[in-house]
């Protein structure tokens, strides 16, 4: 319950975020390719609000809609403990993600996962109209 309410805040974030990074970088254009988003996404909004570009950010071997984009040690997991009650508080920057790509209008379903090692991948899931229009502008 917590996560779900962490990635409500974070989308509502989200939004605003990407009002702002678009203004500081690229006040009359905005993003119309998936690549193009998740690069500005992962580059200058990650910059931004943590400080350095995302870990990497890899494409699904086995979906052509799914992204991850992979973090190491996410900031916003360094100074939580979560022993008592297990949250990845990672939910709340895939919340964040979500309102960036829905501003831009790239619908999707993001999700945290937390690995034992440490790291969270956000796994991003475009809606199914998000990838018939890349399609139809990759063949025009």
């Amino acid at each position: 319950q917590l996560q779900a309410k962490l990635k409500d805040a974070g989308v509502g974030i989200g939004r605003r975020v990407l009002e702002v990074a678009s203004f500081r970088e690229k006040a009359n254009r905005r993003e119309t390719r998936m690549l193009g988003i998740l690069q500005f996404l992962t580059s200058t909004v990650w910059k931004m609000l943590f400080g350095a570009s995302a870990d990497s950010l890899e494409k699904s071997v086995e979906q052509e809609d799914e992204f991850m984009i992979i973090e190491k040690a996410p900031l916003v997991n360094a100074f939580i403990s979560t022993a008592s009650a297990p949250c990845n508080c990672a939910a709340f920057t895939a919340g964040i993600v979500r309102g960036v790509l829905e501003g831009a209008r790239f619908p999707a379903r993001v999700s945290a996962h937390e690995y034992e090692d440490g790291r969270t991948v956000i796994l991003i899931k475009f809606a199914p109209e998000v990838l018939e229009r890349e399609r139809r502008a990759g063949s025009g």
